[in-house]
């Protein structure tokens, strides 16, 4: 099987891991939690990174920073995985499901259309017209890597003193190239941005997740919510409800390891990449979506965009097809405004991600993939068409 998406564990791993085993610092203290930490400050430009068990639980905490209350809105896009809105669920809080771009993240355009037509501004907060409930936050999602637009949207929501909390767990490594924000990391523009480094991710530490802030009061703030709110860690003393949300430094150790290579990872996931679209570009009826040309990206899943009338397959057949030839693909998440737990919600305009959802299948992107991989997959689309 041609896997979708596997990390690469050829650097220092091993020698790290060890280490911690040898002098027992396996838990979540020890210093390759911080080492992480700051390491991934430097990377991202971040002034503070906070790392958490996973990017759900980095979510999670950002929103208790961000102030959302139960009964408060959060806007968030309907195409990406469901971890962002069901956070917003954890607070007794409800998502406004916005619809997608031609790159998989929320419209910009429609989002700022709903802040201006849809809303009222009153007494320093915004609130949603059609339910006169107060929008706290918007939780943007760079998926697949690919940046979010954000120069309007981003000051919409300053003045309208919506938090942006950016969900920048698929996006590590993808900086802004024009704009308001050239030079930036995504998860650095909102106050508060999250990484997640599960097993599928650009680098790994088999689960794991980051916050990405520069207020050093809301870093205070995590590391203490994230480490059970311990305000007298020899009595045991707490004065909030905290969370057992630690990275491990086994973990830790990986991720440092990790690290090191991201440059080298980013080079083979845009070789290859481009080594796919050359090839697809000239099949009827198939073609590599393209990324955002604001940003450099670093191009961590490949979306293949099918039209199937000019193909003569459509995204189902092809997926059990590709399967049959021992080839992973994934197709996009189920729409989140359709999911169950999600149906009585607000959505807004909600037209793209429809198309989007019909004509997307994922294709193998690790690291790890060989050129004859590569070969392979693009032969078994090309046969399939004249089958």
């Amino acid at each position: 099987m041609i896997p979708l998406s596997v990390p690469s564990l050829k650097g220092n791993e091993l020698k790290y891991i060890q280490e911690c085993v040898e002098t027992e610092w396996v838990s979540s203290v020890g210093k390759y939690v911080e080492l992480f930490e700051t390491k991934i400050a430097d990377y991202t430009g971040s002034k503070f990174a906070i790392a958490t068990v996973n990017g759900t639980s980095a979510l999670h905490i950002s929103l208790i920073l961000s102030d959302t209350k139960p009964g408060d809105e959060v806007i968030v896009p309907t195409i990406t995985f469901i971890a962002p809105v069901n956070t917003v669920m954890y607070l007794r809080a409800e998502p406004i499901f916005m619809d997608s771009d031609n790159y998989y993240n929320i419209s910009s355009d429609k989002t700022i259309e709903f802040i201006k037509t849809r809303t009222y501004f009153e007494n320093g907060f915004t609130y949603n017209k059609n339910t006169g409930k107060r929008i706290k936050a918007i939780i943007p999602v760079h998926i697949f890597g690919n940046a979010v637009l954000f120069d309007e949207l981003f000051e919409i929501c300053r003045e309208r003193n919506i938090t942006i909390i950016e969900d920048a767990t698929e996006s590590l490594g993808t900086r802004y190239i024009s704009g308001k924000f050239a030079g930036c990391h995504t998860g650095t523009i909102g106050e508060l941005g999250c990484l997640s480094f599960n097993g599928n991710k650009i680098i790994t530490t088999g689960g794991g997740g980051m916050i990405l802030t520069s207020n050093a009061d809301l870093a205070a703030k995590a590391k203490y919510l994230t480490t059970q709110a311990k305000d007298d860690k020899v009595r045991y003393i707490h004065n909030e409800i905290g969370y057992n949300y630690r990275l491990t430094n086994i973990q830790a150790a990986l991720g440092v390891a990790q690290l090191e290579n991201i440059e080298k990872f980013i080079t083979i996931k845009k070789n290859n990449y481009n080594t796919y679209k050359n090839a697809i570009n000239n099949i009827p009826g198939l073609s590599l979506a393209e990324v955002p040309d604001y940003a450099d990206s670093n191009y961590w899943m490949y979306a293949l965009v099918i039209d199937k009338n000019i193909y003569g397959k459509d995204r189902e057949q092809l997926m059990k097809y590709l399967g049959e030839n021992e080839i992973q693909s994934r197709p996009l998440w189920q729409l989140n405004h359709l999911q169950k737990p999600y149906k009585e919600c607000y959505s807004y305009k909600i037209e793209k991600s429809y198309e989007l959802l019909d004509n997307t299948l994922n294709i193998p992107c690790s690291v790890n993939l060989l050129k004859e991989d590569i070969d392979f997959v693009i032969e078994k689309l090309k046969g399939f068409s004249n089958a």
